[in-house]
């Protein structure tokens, strides 16, 4: 049974981030994080609010093990208080909104675990405001959009997460295409076991995957990518303005990577976000090689005791249909 925050601990660290005056009068565990948890603090005092804790916790992350993991790699899972501060200055030097930090500690003397209290967004997320009222929506995705444009434009001949490159280290691996490559044979492998649609045509895929790399050009410059950019990730103030969130995965890597994932997430709406001169053949590629890792990585979840198990299995099957469509026609 895992174990999440209690109250008395939030209090504790809030009460650390605040001051004497605050007092915590109710705590709501957010849902969807699935590396870390996300905790909503009421708190009274001189003007009632409320802030936002996340916890690094071992409890609150429900993927496999990383043992043997090089933490180095772009696709190593990105958690913890280091990724999060480093993504946060690169960001903010560039004017990209997130957050305010009210509190960083990874001391472990007042909490159990890596932790932060940050300042609690009021307005909601992109996607309930795109479902509630698009022409406000509209307003903010062009915002997101100039934002996007502000990172994808900083460029790097080094790729890999904002903290490793920040301390100095390499990214493994010889090219972004490369490591995409390796990952979606690893995800197609996975995949083929718990779907039956990608076991019957794993063979195809495989060599679809091994074609679409081939046909990649050599690249020597990269720009900077949020990583898993859908609406759920972009808050919206009380003023309209978009506010990035779950950015420890920041790194320098093809743009490409970024607009295949924001095609996914944004339907309709990604026209207002796309741009001219990406790569196509990167594009074909990552797309086969991104909705194989959101088949493979839901199974993986599934394969732990992650709660919300409906979701998964939808996500999975919808992406498995998604991927063998990509396939060409005989």
């Amino acid at each position: 049974m895992r174990q999440f925050a209690e109250t008395e601990a939030l209090s504790g660290i809030v009460h650390e981030a605040l001051g004497p005056r605050f007092h915590t009068v109710g705590v709501d565990r957010l849902r969807g994080g699935s590396k870390k948890g996300v905790y909503r603090v009421h708190i009274d005092g001189p003007r009632a609010a409320s802030v936002i804790v996340y916890s690094w916790a071992e409890a609150e992350n429900f993927w496999p093990g990383s043992e043997g993991v090089d933490a180095a790699h772009p696709f190593a899972p990105a958690s913890g208080l280091v990724p999060f501060l480093a993504a946060r200055r690169s960001l903010d030097r560039l004017g990209v909104r997130v957050p305010g930090v009210l509190l960083a500690d990874d001391s472990r003397r007042r909490y159990p675990a890596d932790v932060a209290v940050v300042e609690d967004v009021a307005g909601g997320t992109l996607e309930a405001l795109m479902e509630t009222d698009p022409a406000r929506a509209a307003d903010a995705l062009s915002e997101l959009a100039a934002m996007l444009d502000v990172m994808h434009q900083q460029h790097s001949r080094r790729y890999g997460r904002v903290d490793v490159l920040e301390r100095g280290d390499e990214a493994s691996g010889v090219s972004c295409e490369q490591l995409v490559l390796e990952r979606a044979l690893e995800d197609l492998a996975y995949a083929a076991e718990g779907d039956p649609g990608i076991g019957s045509a794993a063979t195809p895929l495989h060599d679809r995957l091994q074609e679409l790399a081939a046909g990649v050009p050599p690249r020597t410059s990269h720009g900077l990518i949020h990583g898993e950019l859908g609406p759920d990730h972009v808050l919206v103030d009380a003023s309209g303005h978009p506010v990035l969130i779950d950015i420890e995965g920041l790194m320098f890597f093809d743009v490409e990577w970024e607009h295949v994932f924001l095609q996914l997430r944004f339907g309709d709406q990604h026209p207002a976000l796309s741009r001219p001169g990406l790569d196509p053949a990167r594009l074909g590629l990552y797309m086969l090689a991104m909705r194989l890792s959101l088949v493979a990585g839901p199974l993986r979840l599934l394969d732990g005791d992650f709660p919300h198990r409906a979701a998964m299995r939808g996500i999975a099957e919808h992406n498995a249909k998604e991927a063998l469509a990509l396939l060409p026609v005989p």
